[in-house]
């Protein structure tokens, strides 16, 4: 043997299967206003914005180590912003929406700039309390609603599509091009010679550095490129709310805990964990949900045990013993097969 017998991939037959079953899937899920009803695609919708809500808090936390637990403020700035730009400034609804990530990117600029003089636990708590600050904010602007809220006027809805049915068939769609776009955009960018680094950065910050990678700058675009992405999953959730106000655009609740628990028991610092940990927090919900407080226990419970047996999380485990990629972002050296007599 030499070593034109060595060929290095990218890729391995389990994620080409993979990839072949999720274009069927996406298929069908494109096709669900035609075999799902009103009260499956909602949820479905549901689905998509807390797997796109994840798979960028996971970006931040798994990889680049910045860990928030105020990812809420973008949410409510996208949201506020939806309002805003349509009721104000007449625009339609889904140019609002991709303009709100662009004004979430400027503001997310100074914010940057005063929490990245934190570390640790100081920059999770710094992140909550801008979070704070942005809801108070909001709640004394009176022409938004103040703290009661506002809702979208009937004519802005409207504009969306005609038929109500042609506006939710709408909006389920976006949903899911949020959920296959952020989860497209975190797999492409992580394969970029700036997500190598990043991956760097995530598995030894001192090394990385020492071998001339720009830590600072690369957490930052990191942070910036994550507020805008989540800013505009913003404006999706409240356009199929169709109505604000400061308690829900910025609950740290909603947005983040629970975002943070589905990361977690999922697998954190990996692409298929998010999308492992949304489908278990939407199966206990819907099953637990009608249990009230119990169902809360449940879910600290479960989170509680996945980090005793499973500290790298359900993904983490399942790679780890059956050595699986759906998602490969490194190179894997393919040995050739023996042959007789060698």
């Amino acid at each position: 043997m030499n070593l034109n017998d060595y060929s290095v991939t990218r890729t391995t037959r389990e994620a080409r299967i993979a990839a072949l079953i999720g274009v069927v899937v996406m298929a069908a899920l494109i096709a669900a206003p035609w075999w799902a009803g009103r009260a499956d695609m909602r949820l479905l919708s549901e689905l998509f914005l807390y797997l796109a809500l994840a798979s960028l808090w996971n970006l931040m936390a798994g990889y680049a180590g910045l860990v928030s637990v105020g990812q809420q403020a973008f949410v409510g700035l996208g949201g506020y912003m939806l309002f805003a730009l349509t009721m104000f400034a007449g625009l339609h609804p889904i140019v609002a929406i991709g303009l709100s990530g662009v004004i979430a990117a400027a503001v997310s600029i100074p914010v940057a700039a005063l929490l990245f003089r934190l570390r640790g636990a100081y920059f999770a708590i710094g992140t909550w309390v801008m979070a704070e600050v942005f809801r108070l904010v909001f709640a004394q602007i009176s022409a938004l609603g103040g703290g009661s809220g506002s809702s979208l006027p009937v004519d802005i809805v409207k504009s969306l599509a005609a038929s109500r049915s042609g506006r939710e068939a709408l909006s389920y769609w976006l949903a899911l091009a949020a959920a296959a776009g952020v989860v497209a955009a975190v797999y492409l960018f992580l394969r970029s010679r700036k997500g190598l680094a990043l991956t760097a950065i995530r598995d030894n910050e001192l090394a990385a550095g020492s071998l001339g990678i720009d830590i600072l700058r690369a957490k930052f675009l990191v942070y910036v490129v994550t507020a805008a992405m989540t800013a505009m999953v913003g404006g999706l959730i409240f356009l199929q709310k169709l109505r604000i106000s400061p308690d829900a655009a910025f609950s740290v609740n909603d947005w983040t805990a629970f975002v943070i628990f589905i990361v977690v028991i999922g697998g954190i610092g990996t692409i298929e964990g998010p999308i492992i940990g949304t489908l278990i927090f939407f199966a206990l919900r819907e099953t637990l949900a009608d249990l009230g407080t119990t169902y809360l226990l449940v879910l600290g419970a479960v989170a509680i045990v996945v980090m005793l047996k499973a500290p790298k999380g359900v993904w983490g485990f399942i790679r780890n013993r059956f050595d699986l990629q759906l998602f490969p972002l490194g190179f894997r050296v393919r040995f050739p097969e023996k042959r007789k007599g060698d």
